[in-house]
């Protein structure tokens, strides 16, 4: 089993600031002005009155020279957990065996890999953790010598599946808070889809390169990435393909979210509204093309994002009350949807719906939700702010490891 990071129960992030900060002899004032936010914003998170946005966590990171999780104290020690972090060693050596394929290793036909990556794909969407670990070593393994034993457009066929699976490990990196797995496990997306001769796969997977971007407060530069991949797919949206207008939406919309936690409000809302045209060509829901799920559901779902970012509470309120997420959408969207109503809806005030949401958020993605910073940080800020039914939020604290 591996070690845990030091996670203090009931210690928030915005504690985790100010000693950084006093250890470097900076004021809030110069912290802020690094960041860049607010004075008071950084004065209200290191007392609590505010749970730390993601965005606030990775500037202050970046400004103080710590490592993120050194901020959001992950990976977080519950009993709970085990059973992900139990996969994490197998994970690593199929993550390093790349170029090692297995000669004791028969590789099935293409159609049993594809099936296979096939229901991996389908435990990240539900945000099944436990279950994607178990699943994906010993299919690594096998996609790897399958690609190595291939040729001509088989090979390209079978890199366009391993880049797949490998994009199932950045998923459980990502929410577990295990940021170097994520890194190594992006650049073997990368190397698979460049191998795969598919562009739009190789376009999604820079999409997906983005987020390292987001993790690292480096807004300029995800937004030259994101630039860039439109740029590759093109711009000529009317005469585009439905994969093709999946992955040209979707960097709107990643953009959108860049702009965002930058402070531009404006720029953020014409990515939202290029991508909202975008969606509408597509002439129905939500299309899965990459798995992307690009379409009118995940622009509302961005706005409401957009709108939590930019402390936006009547745009929070009009999202939350107009969007209806279709039953069918992926749990692990959904989840951080309601991980962002939550947010939103405390910022504005009213904690009620606030830990509404949270408790909508654990229904459809339990283990997403209880490895999310965000979500530690809203409930310690209800708890900070004893406004509650006791009972039901103490039980809630607990459900993620905080008592």
């Amino acid at each position: 089993m591996m070690s845990y990071a030091n996670d203090a129960a009931g210690e928030r992030i915005g504690r985790r600031i100010a000693e950084a900060r006093k250890a470097r002899g900076l004021t809030q004032l110069q912290l802020a002005q690094r960041i860049p936010c607010s004075k008071s914003l950084v004065a209200q998170v290191e007392r609590g009155h505010k749970p730390a946005t993601p965005s606030l966590t990775a500037g202050a990171a970046r400004a103080l020279g710590v490592r993120l999780e050194q901020l959001t104290g992950q990976p977080y020690e519950d009993p709970y957990r085990g059973r992900v972090y139990e996969t994490i060693p197998g994970i690593q050596a199929a993550m390093l065996s790349w170029d090692l394929p297995d000669d004791s290793v028969r590789a099935r036909p293409y159609a049993d890999l594809a099936a296979d990556v096939a229901k991996v794909s389908a435990l990240g969407r539900k945000a099944s953790y436990a279950k994607l670990g178990l699943a994906l070593p010993s299919l690594l393994d096998e996609l790897s010598t399958a690609c190595h034993a291939a040729e001509g457009a088989e090979r390209e066929r079978l890199f366009g599946l391993l880049a797949e699976a490998y994009s199932g490990v950045t998923g459980i990196a990502y929410a577990l808070g295990l940021f170097d797995l994520r890194s190594l496990a992006m650049d073997r997306v990368q190397w698979a889809a460049a191998a795969s001769g598919d562009p739009l796969r190789v376009a999604r997977t820079q999409w997906q390169r983005s987020t390292l971007f987001l993790q690292a407060a480096s807004y300029e530069r995800g937004m030259r990435l994101l630039e860039r991949v439109r740029r590759h797919v093109g711009e000529d949206i009317a005469h585009m393909d439905e994969p093709s207008l999946s992955v040209h939406g979707a960097a709107h919309l990643r953009s959108a979210i860049f702009a965002a936690r930058a402070g531009n409000g404006p720029t953020a809302r014409a990515h939202l509204d290029a991508a909202a045209e975008t969606a509408r060509l597509l002439g129905h829901d939500d299309a899965n093309h990459y798995g992307l799920e690009f379409g009118p559901t995940n622009v509302a779902m961005h706005r409401l994002g957009v709108a939590v970012e930019m402390y936006d509470g009547p745009e929070v309120v009009r999202s939350t009350r107009q969007t209806r997420l279709p039953a069918d959408v992926a749990p692990v969207r959904a989840g951080r949807w309601y991980m962002d109503a939550a947010k939103g809806w405390l910022d504005y005030g009213n904690r009620e719906k606030a830990f509404a949401a949270l408790q909508a958020a654990r229904r459809v993605a339990p283990e997403q939700t209880r490895n999310h910073p965000q979500v530690r940080e809203t409930v310690q800020t209800l708890i900070h702010m004893e406004r509650y039914g006791k009972d039901s939020l103490a039980g809630f604290a607990s459900w993620i490891g905080l008592s």
